[in-house]
């Protein structure tokens, strides 16, 4: 290869950086689409999928065909033009493989499935979405891996009823020096809207443009900046986790020297509705695990539990009014649920966006109850006064729908809770 072959690959380089500063430019002005009325975002959004297309069948094929022959000093600037094109197009774009794991995300990707890039990469997108669509969902990714086509399938998010369904768009693609297909995902809201502003914008002026207030950083002696103003949103939380512990221990106090099946029930009271959706607990009585309580959406604790009519000599769990789920839930055996015999075995669970449809057993149709329950994150502790101690109970927490999911912190006041209820049910 002379001096001719050197020309031709820099001009094809040239050539190439000239069409990827064009796209820029481009997708620069549909990030203008944002404001414009809602019945006026559906062109600059087909407009934006054509020019995903276009990076994915010619700007990136062309880069892989200089990478290919070669050319490595200035193709190293193209791909981090391309790899800051991704995360700033302002649609949802995620990278999956064959098995619908995710590889990367874009900050747009990061906002609507709530998760960081470092958390998601390397766990399946299909936990993100509702359970109803993870499976068509999984089987389309697959279908275009294998290289049967584009297509575009409607998914929903946890929360059907708050968060809008989306239109999931899929291509194959090849990145460079690997050996199989990937899919590129492009998410969107099926009715039009634009995506909120995801904040990839930096530097100065940033902030104002979005309109969002601008917080300088304060500077103290020797020009070391002062420390940051507490964030008013935590602050308020810390308060609301520390009132919960106040009322729960007050409520154990209260409760004290009674059955145990008095003290689940008044801490599931404490319990429900202000911190979970859900509230089931179980005892662990005579080495058999028994449901006790269940507070759901509709029920209404606080009173006596009424006795409910049983055939056999184990009494039933009790579930104020609430309906038929609730009902199915207090109906449950525990030992049909995993996730109850893992935490009377003395293992505490976490989780968001269960994956497993049934950690938490069937219902008498068949019908896994997380389903049923809407539940985007659940907590499921054993109680017990030490970890030594033998476990007396379990306490199980749901979080469905919108809902804001459960936090680290929250967690760790919950697995102080149980221990105070663990002592409150008489536990040494």
């Amino acid at each position: 290869m002379g001096c001719g072959g050197y020309r031709v690959r820099m001009a094809e380089s040239e050539e190439l950086g000239a069409r990827l500063a064009d796209f820029r430019r481009r997708v620069e002005e549909l990030c203008g689409a944002r404001a414009l009325p809602s019945h006026e975002r559906l062109s600059a959004l087909d407009a934006a999928l054509f020019e995903l297309q276009y990076a994915a069948e010619f700007l990136w094929p062309r880069y892989e065909a200089l990478a290919a022959r070669g050319v490595r000093g200035a193709d190293t600037r193209e791909q981090q033009l391309l790899r800051a094109l991704f995360q700033r197009i302002p649609l949802a774009v995620v990278l999956l493989d064959g098995e619908s794991v995710v590889r990367r995300l874009n900050f747009a990707a990061t906002r609507m499935f709530a998760a960081r890039a470092g958390f998601a990469t390397g766990r399946s997108l299909t936990g993100s979405l509702r359970h109803d669509g993870r499976a068509a969902f999984r089987s389309h990714v697959a279908a275009v891996a294998r290289g049967e086509g584009g297509r575009s399938l409607v998914v929903r998010l946890p929360g059907a009823e708050a968060d809008p369904a989306l239109r999931a768009t899929l291509t194959a693609l090849r990145p460079p020096g690997e050996p199989r297909t990937a899919v590129l995902a492009v998410f969107q809201p099926v009715d039009g809207a634009a995506p909120e502003p995801t904040g990839a914008r930096t530097g100065p002026g940033a902030q104002e443009a979005q309109g969002a207030p601008v917080v300088r950083a304060r500077r103290g002696r020797a020009g070391l900046p002062a420390a940051a103003a507490p964030d008013p949103v935590e602050v308020t939380r810390h308060a609301e986790l520390l009132d919960l512990v106040d009322t729960m221990s007050t409520t154990l106090l209260r409760t004290a020297g009674s059955p145990p099946e008095r003290v689940l029930e008044r801490a599931a009271a404490v319990l429900y509705g202000r911190f979970a959706d859900w509230v089931v607990t179980d005892l662990h009585d005579g080495g058999r695990l028994r449901r006790v309580t269940v507070y759901g959406p509709g029920c209404e604790p606080g009173g006596e539990p009424e006795p409910q009519p049983q055939p056999q000599a184990q009494p039933q769990a009790t579930a104020a009014p609430g309906g038929g789920l609730a009902d199915a839930f207090a109906r449950q055996d525990p030992a049909s649920c995993p996730l109850v015999v893992e935490a009377a075995a003395g293992s505490p669970a976490f989780q968001v966006r269960p994956d497993d449809a049934e950690l938490f057993g069937r219902d008498a149709e068949g019908a896994p109850l997380l389903v049923r329950a809407a539940v985007t994150s659940l907590l499921c502790v054993p109680l017990r006064a030490s970890p030594g101690a033998p476990v007396r109970g379990v306490l199980t927490l749901f979080r469905a729908g919108a809902r804001r999911a459960f936090a680290m912190a929250e967690a760790g006041v919950v697995d102080r809770v149980s221990r105070h209820v663990a002592l409150g049910m008489g536990v040494g």
